[in-house]
């Protein structure tokens, strides 16, 4: 009892976050009544995968004075939150963890041990790692599948160094951007997408109202390529790399399989 008592004396009470990603391994995490504040966007079904999670928890729009306010013990951010409101937060002596980015599936159990251990919810995190590395097993299928393209608004591609292609391979999917050499993401022309002729194209669901940047996805001749394929939408569960990915790669096996077996 005696050597616990410093880790509870340290373990933080009142923790807010201010990143979606964070929010996502809080909420995990956490323990009750732990978290006490999510980013405003945690509850945006088009982004966030734990928007009904996050609906039991009061939002925070990201600002410092607004956070500062809520008196943390600790606040959750990213690597590219603003980095103005992160600098005042630290003067105003709050303190800031600030969690990177994840690139691929292997760094999942490392954001979760990284957390976990800030929340000293080490327990936690272990069990949810170990948890995640099972079913991600039992997910990965052999890379011999269908080829397999990103294509979003603005003709946006998603190249080889992603989350996201890991997911896809990961799925047994032959990612185009390694046949056309495309380590990082950026536009696509749409001509070279109609060449390359993926067998799947993966886009994404488009917000109310009208975009031009959306005008792309009901091209002509996108259309007739989904048309001579199949067509899937990534959605929320692609976004961060918190064991939520699963489900994602669930999607894509489940694809892949029902191809393969035709």
């Amino acid at each position: 009892m005696a050597a616990a008592t410093p880790s509870w004396a340290d373990m933080p009470g009142r923790v807010v976050s201010m990143n979606l990603c964070t929010d996502q391994l809080a909420m995990m995490l956490a323990a009750p009544g732990q978290l006490i504040s999510v980013s405003d966007i945690a509850t945006d079904p088009l982004i966030s995968p734990m928007h009904m999670e996050a609906a039991a928890y009061p939002a925070n729009f990201g600002g410092a004075e607004e956070i500062y306010l809520l008196r943390p013990d600790l606040v959750l951010a990213g690597v590219y939150s603003d980095p103005a409101v992160v600098s005042m937060l630290r003067r105003l002596g709050v303190e800031v963890a600030q969690i990177d980015i994840v690139t691929g599936l292997d760094q999942v159990t490392d954001r979760l041990v990284e957390v976990g251990a800030l929340l000293h919810r080490e327990e936690e995190a272990t069990a949810r790692a170990e948890a995640f590395e099972a079913d991600l097993v039992a997910l990965t299928r052999p890379g011999t599948g269908p080829r397999a393209a990103f294509y979003y608004p603005n003709g946006y591609s998603l190249g080889t160094g992603t989350l996201s292609h890991e997911i896809l391979t990961t799925a047994g999917f032959l990612h185009i951007a390694d046949e056309l050499g495309r380590d990082s993401s950026g536009r696509l022309a749409l001509e070279l997408l109609a060449v390359a002729a993926p067998d799947v194209v993966i886009s994404t669901g488009t917000y109310p109202g009208n975009s031009r940047s959306e005008d792309i996805l009901h091209h002509p001749a996108l259309e007739a390529l989904i048309a001579a394929g199949q067509g899937h939408v990534s959605g929320p569960d692609w976004v961060c790399g918190t064991p939520q990915v699963l489900t994602a790669l669930s999607d894509l096996t489940t694809l892949r399989d029902g191809m393969e077996a035709e």
